[in-house]
């Protein structure tokens, strides 16, 4: 499983995707969750753009059937729908749709906003420990206290 970058939750986070790309955890994964990944990677916490699309691709190409493929616009509209409703941020709002389509009761997200919403249940997939010790190393890299440091290893 490739790696991205030291962090706190990089063990638990590197479990979760091989259980659900794996099958042995029931998850959908909607592949543009990727693309925001490379964002985040390339645009905040300083990963060469080559690393961060070699690992991700590697991910991908795995054509496990947790990957959710795209969005029709139905289902868009349904996401804005959600996020005006609840006053969440579309990407929330894009969740909360495609859990219901597929007839999902659990969306796995470490957004604690997310969880206003009443029609599906909100569980961190990490020990709470670790996600405030995540928010706080990245709290310390966009505030240049963190070196960033990209790394892949298998």
């Amino acid at each position: 499983m490739p790696v991205c970058f030291e962090n706190p939750l990089r063990a638990d986070a590197l479990s979760f995707v091989a259980e659900a790309l794996s099958l042995r955890r029931r998850a959908a994964i909607p592949t543009s969750a990727f693309l925001g990944a490379y964002h985040v990677a390339t645009s905040y916490l300083g990963v060469p753009r080559a690393a961060a699309k070699a690992i991700l691709a590697e991910l991908l190409e795995t054509k496990s059937p947790a990957l959710y493929e795209d969005i029709p616009v139905s289902l868009a509209l349904e996401a804005l729908d959600y996020a005006a409703l609840y006053g969440v941020e579309s990407w929330d709002g894009y969740l909360v749709a495609l859990a219901l389509k597929l007839g999902a009761a659990i969306v796995y997200s470490l957004d604690k906003e997310l969880s206003k919403v009443q029609v599906v249940e909100v569980v961190s997939p990490f020990p709470e420990e670790k996600v405030r010790a995540y928010h706080e190393y990245l709290r310390g890299v966009l505030s240049g206290r963190r070196p960033r440091r990209a790394q892949r290893s298998e």
